[in-house]
């Protein structure tokens, strides 16, 4: 009798992350520069919108989301530089045509559908990033976001559009 294994070595530990199913670097960076240029758009919208004359609550939650969104700015530049990219200059559309509206409220139920927007994106890529650190921020800007969706429902939904007309 010999001693000989029963199934080959298996070589997965060895392959490639792209072959395992997790994004490429230049995957990961498009995406990662999609984020950088929608969260600074939120931020800029935010950081308008809370210029605006208003209550307290909706000036404080539009103060409070402009820096969460420049902190994700920074944290999406830092990791893109970690992987040996480029972090985009650009502001995402988002920006220009969430100031077109002119009726704050409204524009806040319009940023809450982009912060949406970078829940799914974070909810698509997340699965495919084999990277622990960049992995681990990414999950915090997730439930971030989603935070921000609820603070932001809760004041729409006490500023109802039929009771501002």
């Amino acid at each position: 009798m010999t001693n000989e294994p029963s199934s080959p070595v298996c070589y997965a530990g060895d392959a490639d992350d792209v072959y395992m199913g997790y994004a490429s670097r230049d995957e990961i960076l498009a995406s990662l520069n999609a984020l950088l240029e929608a969260e600074r758009a939120g931020a800029r919208v935010a950081l308008a919108s809370a210029r605006a004359k208003g209550d307290s609550a909706y000036r404080e939650l539009m103060l409070a989301v402009r820096a969460d969104e420049a902190r994700w700015c920074a944290m999406l530049s830092r990791q893109i530089k970690r992987l040996g990219g480029t972090p985009s200059r650009k502001t995402g559309s988002f920006h220009a045509k969430a100031l077109a509206i002119a009726d704050r409220f409204d524009r806040l139920a319009f940023l809450n559908r982009g912060q949406a927007w970078v829940v799914r994106q974070l909810e698509t890529l997340m699965p495919r990033v084999r990277d622990d650190a960049l992995h681990a921020d990414l999950a915090e800007m997730l439930e971030s976001h989603r935070g921000n969706i609820d603070r932001a429902s809760a004041v729409l939904e006490a500023n109802p559009a039929s009771e501002r007309e």
